[in-house]
């Protein structure tokens, strides 16, 4: 019962966090403008870059800390393993954030292109960044113990504590001290302050009490870590492999686009990446089943259930990915109230859209070589993967502006998809790819897809048909029942769970 509470208070706390902040935006680039509005997404953009220098700690300080409360570790070894925790993430804070508080302004004078704001107060806002993502970075030491402590009931409610301030917060202050960034960024240096202390201060009544004599045995050394070094490296290797993919072009992109058009960019990228969040659920399910059954070496129970993992991604995630393309500037629009956003932003979500949902295919191979315990080809792929996107990033965004960077996004996706899982196939399930490809992947899909394409044709000169809440309403009713209905999987899913429900 502990367990299903745990689950439950963390995916309620996911569920509200990122609805706000998806929700909160508009209002956001309302009060404080499409170029502050692009200052706060290339913070956001920096934190992710930061996390890079994790090295799978967070998950390494859970992990040790659940094993002390299992009794795997005695009280000093894990006072020991902490401390050489602390001092890393202590050495990684100071030197990551003194670089990037050191690179500020050069960030603020020849990165970012800015037209409104000034140089000098973009610098003040990324000096204040690099304080507010050091403080976080160690933040995640602290709840790295507490869920390690399987506190999650606490945690979950303080991060929605947290984030209720972060995101709501703001706005009796815009309404009292003013809407310029220098405002926001030193509310969210507050905010950072505030959960730098709770976290800490939850953490420490986790640790184990020492005697006297003990406490001068914790020492300042690194050492207690070595034999954890292995796991917290695999760890972050792959984790690493994922925020390069995701992140490169938010990165470059802030270099070729001006401030506001960044804003525009990032405003229409979120949203997209809401793809991700339809595969995630389905992904945590995935893998410890198909490693469970590699270990097995249950061949066909694997298959199948890939094979069937399959088909349900490619009817939740593509199937979004279809609607948000078609309908992009009616659900800007729809979000933003700002028609001048949903015209500028809805090419960028139409092409991201249909990026993302060729990378919820392309996710499938990895969690196939990950059961397998094979990731050399997962570098590899990812390495082809950043060569096909930076140049054309440079070349698509130079000639077409922001909506450039949503071609680039697109295309690399699409070449991924269609040389890169063959390979995988061919090298871990010969003979599967093209029935894989037809019946799993294209099947569920051609029937939404011939629809919306006869769709765009006849109606392409009936604007008002594409901004029609009734339509939108229709048109993701008939995509989402006729790919369930296509899938031979989807399809038995469906009857079993109607079946299910009539019978009570």
């Amino acid at each position: 019962m502990s367990l299903k509470r745990n689950i439950v208070a963390s995916y309620a706390s996911q569920i509200y966090i990122t609805a706000i902040g998806i929700l909160i935006l508009p209002l956001y680039i309302k009060y404080m403008g499409a170029e502050a509005y692009g200052l706060v997404g290339f913070f956001v953009m920096l934190q992710a870059w930061f996390n890079l220098l994790d090295l799978g700690l967070t998950p390494t300080i859970a992990r040790e800390t659940a094993s002390f409360k299992a009794g795997g570790h005695s009280p000093l070894k894990y006072r020991q393993l902490f401390r050489a925790l602390s001092l890393i993430f202590l050495f990684i804070a100071i030197i990551g954030g003194s670089g990037l508080f050191l690179i500020s302004d050069y960030l603020a004078k020849n990165w970012l292109n800015i037209t409104k704001l000034s140089t000098d107060e973009v610098a003040f806002c990324l000096k204040i960044v690099a304080i507010i993502v050091a403080l976080r970075w160690i933040s995640g030491l602290y709840r790295g113990t507490i869920s390690g402590s399987e506190k999650i009931i606490w945690l979950s409610s303080f991060n929605v504590f947290i984030a209720t301030l972060r995101f709501l917060g703001i706005f009796p202050i815009f309404w009292h001290y003013g809407t310029e960034p220098e405002i926001f960024f030193q509310y969210q240096l507050l905010i950072a302050v505030v959960e730098f202390c709770i976290l800490w201060l939850k953490s420490s009544k986790i640790l184990p009490i020492l005697e006297k004599s003990q406490i001068e045995k914790i020492g300042l050394s690194i050492a207690p870590i070595k034999n954890t070094l292995k796991f917290s490296l695999s760890i972050a290797f792959t984790s690493s492999i994922w925020t390069v993919v995701t992140q490169t072009d938010k990165l470059i992109v802030s270099r070729l686009l001006s401030l506001e058009e960044y804003g525009y960019f990032t405003l229409s990228v979120l949203v997209a990446s809401a793809i991700v969040m339809t595969y995630s659920p389905i992904s945590t399910a995935l893998l410890p089943n198909l490693v469970r059954l590699e270990t097995e070496n249950k061949q066909k129970e694997l298959i199948y259930l890939y094979r069937k993992s399959t088909q349900i991604i490619t009817v939740v995630s593509v199937s979004t990915a279809i609607v948000l393309a078609t309908f992009s500037n009616f659900i800007l629009y729809l979000w933003t109230h700002d028609r001048h956003i949903a015209n500028i932003g809805s090419t960028v979500l139409t092409s991201y859209a249909i990026g993302y949902g060729f990378l919820a295919i392309s996710s499938l191979p990895y969690y196939l070589q990950y059961a397998k315990g094979k990731l050399d080809l997962h570098i590899y792929g990812s390495l082809f993967y950043l060569g096909l996107l930076l140049p054309l990033l440079f070349l698509l965004t130079y000639k077409f502006g922001i909506a450039g960077t949503g071609y680039a996004w697109m295309i690399t996706n699409f070449i991924y998809f269609l040389f890169w899982i063959g390979f995988i196939h061919r090298k871990y399930l010969k003979g599967l790819h093209l029935s894989w490809l037809l019946k799993d992947v294209t099947t569920p899909i051609i029937l939404p897809l011939l629809f919306t394409i006869f769709l765009t044709i006849n109606f392409k000169e009936h604007s008002v048909f594409f901004h029609s809440l009734p339509t939108l309403i229709l048109f993701v009713i008939i995509i989402f029942l006729t790919s369930i209905l296509s899938g031979s999987h989807t399809r038995s899913l469906l009857i079993s769970t109607i079946k299910r429900f009539t019978s009570r």
